[in-house]
């Protein structure tokens, strides 16, 4: 499978026609139709709904496409991080994180080394923990900010001096919402909208002591979006302190409260242990170890 063939691939998904496709790739239709039923034969799948006017993916087209763009994306990295090999500190570091307020530090950590070398450009990618530890794995980050109980098995890691606090973000006239704290019996019947990565992971569970199953409702992937469903009183969201600006005049109607006993997620800054760091990757890495070295003392 040739990347360039690939590229042709990515090419007709965007313009939804292969005539057009052929047009912006400088080829003739026959020998972009040709290219494109190998790729086909090799992978024993048909990628393209072919219609009249409009060439759509087919269910593995869709999937193709996803590995397709992650391959063009390493691609492109690999060759910019070459490119300035023999120049000064500079090139583009890619990190992953979730959504915590331990971010604000790295940032801290961070600005007067990004203000200092203009030409090191930091990209985050916002997602869960296993998102951004399967894009570790695939070479398309060089760190992952995790909120998590231990550091991942196989990695270098940072530990961050800041816990995010479990609770449940509320509508104000929830009854619960009058308490100080949130009670394993509390939540026994309430309907509850999650995270994704919550719901298979089993922090909530160890804190209930292993007695009883969490009403489940809703699952989010950002905190901003499912706070609307609270609002709308679709149920009460399991999320840390300090995501959402409570009683503010954007989220008026809603207030968080802490799980009581308290439960708290560490948080780690990852990278892999076999992979060899760009000069601005490892410029970036030397700088969080000696600020977070340098706050823990």
């Amino acid at each position: 499978m040739e990347l360039r063939v690939i590229k042709y691939f990515l090419a007709v998904a965007r313009e939804e026609n292969i005539t057009k496709a052929a047009e912006t790739l400088h080829l003739t239709q026959p020998t972009l139709s040709r290219q494109l039923r190998e790729l086909e034969e090799e992978l024993g799948a048909e990628l393209f709904i072919r219609g009249k006017r409009r060439t759509t993916l087919t269910e593995a087209g869709i999937l193709f496409k996803v590995r397709a763009e992650e391959l063009v994306s390493l691609e492109e990295r690999t060759i910019h991080e070459f490119s300035h090999l023999s120049k000064a500190v500079a090139g583009n570091v890619y990190l992953g994180c979730g959504e915590t307020e331990a971010m604000r530090e790295v940032v801290n950590g961070l600005s007067p080394l990004l203000r200092e070398y203009r030409d090191i450009h930091l990209h985050l990618l916002s997602g869960n923990g296993e998102q951004s530890l399967d894009y570790l794995e695939k070479g398309l980050l060089d760190f992952a900010l995790l909120c998590r109980s231990v550091p991942p098995e196989g990695y270098h890691y940072i530990r961050l001096p800041y816990r995010d606090t479990w609770g449940l973000l509320l509508r104000k006239d929830n009854p619960l919402a009058g308490k100080p704290g949130i009670r394993v019996a509390d939540v026994r019947e309430e309907p509850l909208i999650a995270s994704a990565q919550m719901a298979s992971r089993n922090e909530i569970q160890r804190w209930m002591g292993g007695d009883g199953e969490l009403h489940i409702v809703s699952t989010y992937n950002l905190a901003y979006n499912a706070a609307f469903m609270v609002e709308a009183g679709m149920g009460s969201m399991i999320t840390y302190d300090r995501l959402i600006p409570c009683d503010t005049p954007y989220r008026e109607n809603l207030v968080f409260r802490p799980f009581i006993p308290a439960l708290h997620s560490s948080n780690f800054l990852v990278w892999k242990k076999e992979r060899t760091l760009s000069k601005a990757a490892e410029l970036l890495k030397s700088r969080m170890e000696e600020y977070f070295q340098r706050g823990n003392e």
